[in-house]
């Protein structure tokens, strides 16, 4: 069977999403190349060898910066936001299918700060610790300017999801006997659970590499996004090019394991 010749708009639109690509990942792809260059390489092109030696420098101890403690923080701070924004939205998701007094305004509430400046979020969270005489720090006053980032995303998500959600399904579990518990557990939960891993990957990603909320409020110890900033000012070797290359590493591969995760499930729930 002959098939049909591609149009001139295919043509248009995969060139202009080709220049898409090479704009968003071109800058990327100058680090990673740069992260291999030889030991005696600089911060610029040309190559100077190539070698994993800024890599294996990530593992020793550096004069400046404090590549381990920061990541560790980071990874911490991601999986809390990202529980608890997946918790918050859900229930908020669940809640706002019921009508109730003030529902409306608490809604324009909830996603109010997207519309506020980052740093003015930070700002105000760190002088509200200093004031209460609380000491700001990344597991506290950071911890809650991060929600402020992710939750209205979560909620507004979660709204989408309930609002092409069918009753029906639950009305015909509870047709049939099923407790109030159980029509959660075993109707809504698995139905909705694709959303709510997109919910916490939405959730860890924006916290993993939040810069702005996380100015004012993490007090002594960096996350990975200050310690980078700060180390741009001071380191003068491809060690930050290498740390880059691992932590986008990184992030594609959380992105990869979730939506294989995503399919999965799907996969799981249309043979049950």
């Amino acid at each position: 069977m002959q098939r049909e010749p591609r149009s001139r708009e295919f043509y248009i639109l995969a060139v202009f999403f080709t220049i898409f690509v090479l704009f968003l990942y071109g800058p990327l792809s100058a680090i990673l190349i740069l992260s291999f260059q030889g030991p005696n390489g600089g911060l610029t092109f040309p190559l100077n060898g190539v070698s994993l030696h800024w890599f294996a420098n990530l593992l020793e101890k550096q004069a400046v910066g404090d590549f381990g403690g920061s990541l560790r923080r980071s990874l911490m701070l991601g999986l809390m936001v990202m529980v608890t924004t997946v918790l918050v939205s859900l229930l908020a998701g669940l809640a706002f299918r019921r009508k109730f007094l003030g529902a409306t305004a608490l809604f324009y509430l909830a996603v109010a700060s997207l519309v506020v400046p980052s740093i003015i979020i930070s700002l105000g969270i760190g002088v509200v610790f200093s004031q209460l005489g609380l000491q700001p720090s990344w597991y506290s006053s950071a911890f809650g300017a991060h929600l402020t980032w992710t939750l209205p995303f979560g909620v507004l998500i979660m709204f989408a999801v309930f609002n092409r959600f069918s009753p029906a399904y639950e009305e015909a579990a509870r047709d049939l006997g099923a407790t109030s518990w159980q029509t959660f557990r075993y109707v809504l939960l698995p139905m909705i659970a694709p959303s709510l891993i997109g919910v916490g990957l939405f959730g860890f990603s924006l916290s993993y590499d939040e810069f702005a909320r996380t100015l004012m409020t993490a007090g002594t110890y960096n996350t990975l996004p200050l310690e980078i900033y700060g180390m741009t000012t001071n380191v003068t070797t491809p060690v930050l090019y290498a740390l880059g290359t691992v932590t986008t590493l990184f992030s594609f591969l959380v992105i990869g394991g979730t939506l294989g995760l995503i399919v999965f499930l799907n996969r799981r729930r249309a043979h049950a």
